[in-house]
């Protein structure tokens, strides 16, 4: 059986076949303000699958995605009442993010809990899973991309700029000042959360980091000991496998 997984996010939507033997190499993607049904007819219509696993943090789209991927078969919104295969050690399990318990899925299965997940994304998550396994709760921090973002709207001297490896600390240009203050200042960031983590969980977990900005975040930060850009999607992937048989 061929599975679409669908990782709704707050600035992409990414699709990609599965199946129960792991992730295919047909991927697309699509900027989430742009989802319309319209749109997904014309990106989709390559795609054959049989059933659709749906990881969505953006209500409004996600009853476009749902209403699309329905039409082509079965379809299953990945929640915390879904077979996850964690136990959920959280008061409120319905604020807990889809792409979360999709990442506490993924990280368990491939690295193993205790565990701390940072997704850098439109915002930085930190999940921590601890023995069981079960999903225990986290941080939410603004993203790298968001915070400078905001910088480009609310200033008007600064510009907007590409993030990379700044070449020192002390900038010599206003672009690099901008460099230093983002990658060194966010990797302190996460620094200190990684430590305050560790500190209540005890033990030591192993600290994987996934999406777009974390290769250039971990390059500086020997506390995170694994890159991995596939981690939500497999997540999502082995979702599918409890809850699409």
């Amino acid at each position: 059986m061929a599975w679409l997984l669908v990782d709704n996010s707050n600035t992409r939507t990414k699709f990609a076949l599965a199946d129960s033997d792991g992730l295919s190499s047909s991927r697309l993607w699509l900027p989430t303000p742009d989802i319309t049904r319209e749109a997904l007819e014309e990106t989709l219509a390559g795609f054959e699958f049989d059933a659709s696993l749906l990881c969505s943090v953006v209500p409004e789209k996600a009853e476009i995605l749902r209403d699309y991927v329905s039409s082509r078969g079965p379809v299953h919104s990945l929640t915390y009442e879904s077979d996850t295969g964690l136990v959920i050690d959280y008061p409120l399990p319905a604020q807990i993010g889809a792409d979360r318990l999709a990442n506490a899925i993924g990280v368990t299965a491939r690295h193993g809990a205790p565990a701390i997940v940072i997704d850098f994304g439109t915002a930085v998550t930190f999940d921590v899973v601890t023995p069981g396994p079960a999903y225990s709760g986290g941080v939410i921090a603004p993203g790298l991309g968001a915070m400078q973002d905001y910088l480009g709207r609310r200033t008007a001297l600064l510009p907007k700029i590409e993030l990379e490896e700044p070449r020192a600390a002390i900038g010599k240009s206003t672009v690099e000042a901008m460099l230093a203050g983002a990658v060194f200042g966010y990797r302190g960031l996460v620094r200190e959360i990684i430590s305050r983590l560790r500190a209540e969980m005890g033990g030591d977990p192993v600290i994987v980091a996934t999406g777009g900005d974390a290769a250039l975040i971990a390059r500086g930060l020997p506390e995170i000991q694994i890159v991995d850009p596939d981690l939500t999607l497999e997540g999502i992937r082995l979702a599918a496998v409890r809850n699409l048989r």
